[in-house]
């Protein structure tokens, strides 16, 4: 095969474990995955986890807003016994978890391997632009918000929020940004990113209905990371656009897919 996108496990492979559990994650490095995607929301006392909903109901055993909830109320929480495939094993912590950013950013640098990050930075929410701040205040505490050629970790941040997009530019320039899309924006079509992105970050269903969406990214020098990639079909779409990252729940599918397991 002459191109070989990097393949990004989505939330840490959200289909075989709970997603965004360091179990999951630690699965997704060992199978081989070029990189995991994390989303980052603020608890009520500032700090950053790994949570992609607003709400607690879907992923957990409690009710109400991550927003709204101290660290310490969350950690007594239960994030991973609705999944399928969770053990019944109360000695495996790792997939029950709360998982914060600090513990994942620390787990990755540790791994003894060159891994790529995507953190996706969640809105709208009650913390506003503290959730970057927040964000950039520790990506620059692990000496991660300028990347350089050599680092284990290397960061990319990834919004939906336009206006997110321009914090980090002010506030961390240096750190590569994907602007998501579910639908396209106006002026978006033709090829221009906002606030300085040089990433497009487009659904795998939004390629499939805009058709000539990804050609005019291309054209205009941009990389393409598209999400979520789960199914053959979608994986042949994207290969034939020769894109530049699969994000996946299914890593090791992709992985397989492409020859490299």
């Amino acid at each position: 095969m002459d191109h070989t996108p990097l393949v990004i496990a989505h939330r840490g492979g959200a289909d075989a474990l709970p997603e965004h559990t360091l179990g999951a994650y630690r699965r997704a490095l060992d199978e081989g995955a070029d990189g995991v995607e994390c989303d980052v929301r603020l608890t009520r006392d500032g700090h950053l986890v790994c949570v992609h909903d607003s709400r607690l109901d879907r992923t957990s055993n409690g009710r109400g807003r991550v927003s709204a909830k101290t660290l310490a109320e969350l950690d007594g929480l239960d994030f991973g016994s609705w999944h399928p495939g969770c053990p019944a094993d109360e000695e495996l912590p790792d997939l029950f978890r709360l998982l914060t950013l600090e513990h994942l950013l620390d787990t990755l640098l540790h791994s003894g391997r060159r891994v790529r990050l995507l953190i996706e930075t969640k809105h709208p929410t009650r913390h506003g632009a503290e959730v970057e701040r927040r964000l950039v205040a520790m990506l620059r505490r692990f000496g991660l918000d300028e990347p350089k050629p050599g680092d284990p970790v290397q960061v990319t941040v990834m919004s939906f929020s336009a206006i997110a997009l321009r914090r980090l530019r002010a506030w961390a320039p240096r750190l590569p940004r994907v602007y998501l899309m579910e639908f396209v924006p106006p002026g978006v079509g033709r090829g221009h990113l906002p606030f300085g992105a040089r990433t497009a970050g487009p659904g795998v269903e939004l390629i499939r209905a805009k058709p000539g969406l990804l050609p005019a990214f291309q054209a205009a020098g941009h990389a393409a990371y598209v999400w979520t990639v789960n199914e053959p079909e979608d994986l042949e779409l994207v290969m034939r656009h020769r894109v530049d990252a699969v994000i996946t729940d299914r890593p090791r599918f992709v992985l397989e897919q492409l020859d490299r397991v």
